[in-house]
Formats: structure tokens, C-alpha cells, sequence
């Protein structure tokens, strides 16, 4: 079966080149087109629209950057809905909203599609080596079907969350975590600076304790380093955020803090640091405090 890939990104480059390691045959599209030609010279075929992917396609799969390109890759003139067949499975593996997820879901079923939401988490590195986590919502016998020969040739583990919009649910609760963790290390690392000891020294001994974590191990060094080359940008962990607070307030869940690292992040935005890693939220602490982590 052909796979239709919309979404040739940071990530989605991965994840098509891992997809056409595993032996599938894929069509991909991207509005970038110099991006399609660069799958298709790994082997993939070259799309001409989402709509053109789903007519050649049993499943297909979208990874975008927010909500609204969702929407209009799929329900919009031109889109996967236009060309899917009825059964096909359209698997979103973008990071969106859970109520988008829905409504998107809901347009799939009049049409015959089924529709799973399967955002990731890890970053360009996990995307990489095909080692990402997925959190998986929408018809448990369509997750079960794609888990091991699709999902788990991208991800080192797909665990299903429930009916559609738990998995971008579940990714949200994720990107607060991490956004948390890399607002507290800028903190801590900050106040060691202060302190006159070294970040470095630091780190070295906390990391194996209670304090230490995924996120410090992965980002504390591009601090420590000021490289801020992008895994995942400050701009997609804004969006990330946005929606996290959007679904708060229609749930009536309280997120202050997930509000607060927000606005830390919309600074770095506004000091010209969008598109730098979201590690980079240390700049904040730096026009805070007068002195880098960093060397």
C-alpha cells in the first residue's frame, strides 16, 4: 500500500526518509517544493497537491505546524478530503489542538475517512533515528492496525490514548512538562551563575539525582554551549503553549505556569530568537540577570 506524506518539515523529512527505509512506497508533498524533491531523491514519489497524495493512497499522514494548515490540507479545495476514498486512513501527526482534532475528525467521517490524531514527541533527533514518541488518539482497531508496520517505523513506542483529540491532548500535558523543565534550568543554572559556581560543575552533580531529567541531559549543554540550532523552536513551542491554554480555559483547567513560560517565550520571540531551539528560553534569564550560563 502507498502511503501519501504531507508535511516535509524538520520532522516530516525524518519521518518519510525512515518510512522509505522500512520499504514502503510514498508519495510526498510539501508547499516547498525544493523539500519534495529531496524525499523523492531518496525515493519517494513527488506529489503535485494533498489532493493528488490521497487519490494515489490507502493512508496518509500529515505533519504540519498548527491547526489551521491541518484544516485546509485536509477539508480545503484541493485537500486530502477531495482525493481520499472512502476507508482511507488519514493519520495527523502534527501537534494541534484536541478540539481541532475533532472537528477535522468529524469532516474525515462524512467523507468515509478515518481519521487518527498521533502527534510526536523528541525533537529533530529522535525524528532522526526514527525514535520518537506518539500518543495516539481516535478508533483503537485503525491504532492497532497501524501501530507496528507504520508508527513503528518512526517512533520507538505509539501508545493509544483514547477516542480522537487524546493524543494531542496527551501532547500538550507533554510540552508543558518540557517547557516547564527548560524554564527551571534556565532558572537554576542562572542562580548558580550568580552564585560564582560553575553551571557546569553543576550539572555534573545533580544530573543523576532527583533533579535530573530528559530535558536537562538534552538541553542544559546548548545552554552551557549557546548553541541554539533548532530540534524544536521557540516559535512551535509558543504554538504549542497557545494551544495548551486555548483547551485550558475551554476545559476549565488552570495552567499558570504554562502561561507564564509562554510569555518567557514570546520575549526570546520578540528579541528575534523565534527560531532558535526552545532551549534558548535561557536568553530570557540572561536579559534578566545580566550574565549567560554559558561561556
Amino acid at each position: 500500500m502507498k502511503i501519501g506524506f504531507i508535511g516535509l518539515g524538520i520532522m516530516g523529512k525524518h519521518m518519510a526518509r525512515n518510512l522509505l527505509k522500512a520499504g514502503h512506497r510514498l508519495i510526498a508533498y510539501d508547499i516547498v517544493r525544493q523539500s519534495v524533491d529531496e524525499i523523492a531523491a531518496a525515493g519517494a514519489e513527488a506529489g503535485n497537491s494533498p489532493r493528488h497524495a490521497a487519490e494515489q493512497s490507502g493512508i496518509v499522514i500529515t505533519m504540519l505546524p498548527n491547526s489551521p494548515q491541518v484544516k485546509e490540507v485536509v477539508c480545503g479545495a484541493n485537500g486530502v478530503l477531495e482525493g481520499a476514498a472512502a476507508g482511507t486512513i488519514l493519520i495527523d501527526m502534527s501537534s494541534i489542538a484536541p478540539q481541532a482534532s475533532r472537528e477535522i475528525c468529524a469532516a474525515c467521517e462524512a467523507k468515509g475517512v478515518i481519521m487518527l490524531d498521533a502527534p510526536v514527541s523528541g525533537g529533530e533527533p529522535k525524528a532522526a533515528d526514527g525514535s520518537l514518541s506518539i500518543m495516539v488518539g481516535g478508533r483503537k482497531d485503525i491504532f492497532d492496525q497501524v501501530k507496528d508496520g507504520i508508527l513503528g517505523k518512526v517512533g520507538a513506542s505509539a501508545v493509544y490514548c483514547g477516542e480522537i483529540g487524546s493524543g494531542n491532548a496527551a501532547k500538550l500535558v507533554n510540552q508543558i512538562i518540557v517547557a516547564c523543565n527548560i524554564a527551571a534550568c534556565a532558572e537554576a543554572f542562572t542562580l548558580a551563575k550568580k552564585s560564582g559556581v560553575d553551571p557546569k560543575v553543576v550539572f555534573e552533580a545533580i544530573k543523576g539525582g532527583l533533579a535530573g531529567s530528559a530535558v536537562m541531559s538534552a538541553k542544559l549543554p546548548m545552554m552551557l554551549e549557546r548553541g541554539y540550532k533548532p530540534g524544536f523552536k521557540i516559535d512551535l513551542h509558543i504554538k504549542d503553549l497557545s494551544n495548551a491554554v486555548d483547551t485550558g480555559h475551554s476545559t476549565g483547567s488552570p495552567l499558570p505556569l504554562t502561561a507564564m513560560v509562554m510569555e518567557m517565550l514570546q520575549t526570546v520571540h520578540a528579541g528575534g530568537g523565534g527560531q532558535n531551539d526552545h532551549s534558548a528560553l535561557a536568553k530570557y534569564y540572561e536579559l534578566l540577570s545580566g550574565v549567560s550560563i554559558g561561556d
